[in-house]
């Protein structure tokens, strides 16, 4: 049980959303824990998405509406609501991805037990249709060196405490923001933690910037250089780690059913699919590089 109900601030950025946002935001009504306020940045939607967000903040006072004046993508939209966040925890939760009931209650009950500064959760993808594909289930513990191999988080499941990790903005870039975002909070010397509960669902969409593994690659590849400036060797050894255990994943995945009776399912970055742990594998890809 929770002493205090501390006030959550989510965080949603929201573009032409208008096909998913209020079951969002039903999701978001819906939890057990009720001290929160939803902060909804609209990225210039041209569609009726900022009706919708208007006719439940107009209903509910938790929830909140800002604008950008240019279309800025979704990191600045997500910065905007953390510099208008009032609550010692930050949550995200997208714009199209939806929450089960006992999320907040569970995760803050979690992290305030436990001293935990960003906390996350195992989580079911769904199709376009809200229909279940597979579940996702993340490591019990990451840091740092863990997390440079990938991301392992998935976004819709984060909580962070700013009183142990400060307030941390959104990188301003189109992809890999959310992974920046922990390896910044990481590198300080924090451990995330996994509720080790299924607690939100992630909305596959068709034509989404996860799609082009080639693109990925790249955009992981700029992580490497010039966010975490690590040398050119160093990048490339990390490419070659992200690389190889892609691979491992893939094959893994379809050799399953005679590898082992029991398939785990890993977060894996930019994508969501299923794999199977390999505790060699794994030794192996998890060893520290260290920072130059």
């Amino acid at each position: 049980m929770i002493v205090k109900m501390e006030l959550v601030s989510i965080i949603t950025p929201s573009y032409n959303s208008s096909k998913f946002i209020a079951e969002t935001i039903e999701s978001i009504l819906a939890q057990t824990y009720t001290n929160w306020e939803l902060l909804i940045t609209d990225d210039c939607s041209t569609d009726n998405s900022v009706e919708i967000i208007s006719k439940y903040a107009a209903q509910d006072n938790r929830i909140r509406i800002f604008y950008l004046e240019k279309k800025s993508g979704a990191g600045f939209a997500r910065n905007k609501s953390i510099q208008e966040a009032k609550g010692r925890f930050i949550a995200f939760c997208d714009s199209d991805d939806l929450w089960k009931p006992n999320k907040l209650e569970k995760q803050i009950t979690f992290m305030m037990d436990n001293k935990v500064g960003l906390s996350y959760s195992n989580y079911d993808v769904i199709n376009e249709n809200g229909v279940f594909q597979r579940e996702i289930v993340s490591p019990p513990k990451v840091d740092y060196y863990k997390m440079l191999k990938n991301d392992y988080i998935g976004c819709l499941t984060v909580v962070y405490d700013t009183t142990l990790v400060g307030e941390i903005f959104i990188p301003p870039v189109e992809r890999n923001q959310d992974w920046i975002l922990w390896l910044n909070i990481l590198k300080k010397g924090s451990i995330a933690s996994n509720v080790n509960d299924n607690l939100a669902m992630y909305r596959k969409r068709k034509n989404s910037l996860s799609s082009d593994k080639f693109v990925a690659l790249k955009c992981n590849w700029k992580v490497y250089r010039e966010y975490e400036n690590f040398s050119f060797i160093n990048s490339c050894f990390h490419i070659i780690r992200y690389v190889i255990y892609y691979l491992i994943k893939n094959l893994t995945m379809r050799c399953a059913p005679s590898i082992s009776g029991k398939t785990f399912t890993n977060a894996y970055p930019n994508t969501a699919t299923t794999v199977i742990s390999s505790e060699n594998f794994e030794l192996f890809l998890t060893d520290k590089f260290v920072k130059e």
